[in-house]
């Protein structure tokens, strides 16, 4: 079993200003490995002055950035996707130290995903235009330009395919960024900001700070920003949407849900159970479009139960994250750990039958072990609260009427799916759910070619697809007068 070995993830410097590594000046930020508590990395935060030199290396470089023509803004970020790709290993890695999911999973789903970003968007840049608009012997055009500097924000379950998901549409559109990662997950924002560097971005161009709120209240609330993107939850989106809006900032919010899965009596079993466990423990659940309430039509209860505690017990191999014999790994944070379990205390307390699972493992780190709880009522917390770790609500209901109004009776609006044989009833199904994404047969593939958000508490705006480019950009419309001017006097 491999041992983590500090020296091996220390960066050169906890920021990325103007092209180069900062030590930060601001206050200690130490990176755990939640494997087993140990410290791995020491950073700093960026104090005030550091801000304020990060977002001004931003707006300097921008203008001359946004001039360059597309295709050559997209060449950079090709060779950037082309450089994760080759380090890949090395790369994942470094997330699995950051965030303790286990290698076996950082190695087809982080780095890879960020290079799948980038590889997109370099690839649209080349293709950003306007419209021609025939207004008779008049005419008129429409020019797609860059909003400016945009402030990226993210979360520590995905630290570097945030920040490709939220960096390249906003390079690929001429914009400048400065990122703060979460004050958990800070390192592979930085190997991605190198990696930029390496593959020809100007310095200035993607800047890299460290901290907590104070940091990312002082981005947002800044004259000098555009746009702000932020992955998180609910409670923190609110604060950053309101302080965006005081200065009619550009906004993309992706935050928090409490999806629902509907699982009928017609469905494939061992397919309905997969789809199950890959929306609940996944990453040690702590994914924003997890289904953890599924729905189970009544029919098929109790061979689903019965099926999902089998696999669950079988199939779960934990242990050091860095071993890719094993596919379950600790929470990010001893913080973390506590609020799941906590909520597992109001699950038992409030009535629900438990499953399997429901303890802290007994191990070194911040395991707990993958939980389901049945007979869950839609007015128990683990029913409407978002719990960001391994606990799993299995509700049953009767008819598809039923299953609809339940599942859509919930604040959050991020994702949701059906699992059926009857395809007609699949679409309909989807169609009806109120939320961003919703899948048939299938749970959380996000492929970048797709747009991902949410709707209700679930935020605002799109990621990745075609839909990212609208949201870094803005269209100046350009009326031509092909005759003579007339006025009433």
């Amino acid at each position: 079993m491999a041992n983590a070995d500090p020296k091996s993830v220390q960066p050169e410097g906890s920021l990325f200003i103007n092209g180069g590594f900062v030590a930060g000046a601001g206050a200690a930020l130490p990176v755990i490995y939640p494997a087993t508590g140990q410290v791995v990395a020491e950073l700093a935060e960026a104090d005030g002055g550091q801000v304020d030199a990060a977002l001004a290396a931003a707006v300097e470089a921008q203008k001359a950035w946004a001039a360059l023509p597309g295709v050559e803004r997209g060449r950079v970020l090709r060779r950037a996707a082309d450089i994760i790709r080759a380090r890949n290993a090395e790369l994942s890695r470094i997330e699995t130290m950051d965030t303790g999911k286990p290698l076996q999973e950082t190695l087809v789903a982080d780095p890879t995903s960020a290079a799948d970003a980038l590889e997109y968007f370099g690839g649209q840049a080349a293709m950003l235009g306007g419209d021609h608009i025939q207004l008779g012997r008049d005419w008129a055009y429409t020019i797609r330009e860059p909003l400016g500097v945009c402030v990226g924000i993210g979360a520590w379950n995905y630290p570097m395919q945030i920040a490709a998901w939220k960096s390249a549409p906003a390079l690929a559109c001429g914009n400048a960024m400065v990122f703060k990662p979460s004050e958990t997950t800070p390192l592979t924002a930085l190997a991605l900001a190198e990696i930029y560097r390496e593959a020809g971005l100007p310095d200035g161009v993607f800047n890299v700070v460290q901290g907590r709120g104070e940091v990312g209240a002082a981005l947002v609330n800044d004259p000098r920003v555009a746009k702000v993107s932020l992955t998180g939850s609910v409670p923190t989106g609110r604060k950053v949407y309101a302080a965006a809006a005081e200065g009619m900032r550009h906004v993309t919010m992706e935050l928090g849900g409490k999806s629902p899965i509907l699982v009928f009596d017609d469905a494939d079993l061992e397919d309905a159970v997969s789809g199950a466990i890959n929306g609940n423990f996944y990453a040690s659940g702590q994914v924003c479009s997890n289904g953890t309430r599924v729905f189970v039509q009544s029919g098929l209860m109790d061979a689903f139960l019965e099926r999902l505690k089998a696999r669950l017990e079988a199939g779960i191999v934990a242990g050091d994250p860095l071993d890719e014999a094993v596919n379950y790994g600790p929470m990010v944070s001893n913080a973390q750990r506590q609020i799941v379990l906590g909520y597992v205390e109001k699950g038992l307390a409030e009535g629900a039958r438990l499953i399997t699972g429901g303890k802290a493992m007994d191990r070194e780190g911040f395991y707990v072990e993958p939980t389901v709880f049945a007979d869950v009522t839609d007015d128990m917390t683990i029913a409407r609260e978002e719990i960001f770790g391994p606990v799993m609500s299995v509700l049953s209901f009767e008819t598809e009427e039923e299953g609809i109004a339940r599942a859509n009776a919930t604040e959050f609006g991020l994702s949701g799916a059906v699992f059926t044989a009857d395809l007609t009833r699949g679409h309909r199904v989807a169609a009806a759910l109120e939320c961003g994404s919703a899948w048939i047969n299938a749970y959380n593939l996000t492929p970048v070619e797709v747009p991902f958000g949410g709707s209700k508490m679930s935020g605002v705006g799109r990621e990745n697809g075609p839909r990212a480019i609208e949201n870094f950009s803005q269209l100046k419309t350009v009326y031509v007068g092909m005759g003579p001017v007339e006025a009433a006097y």
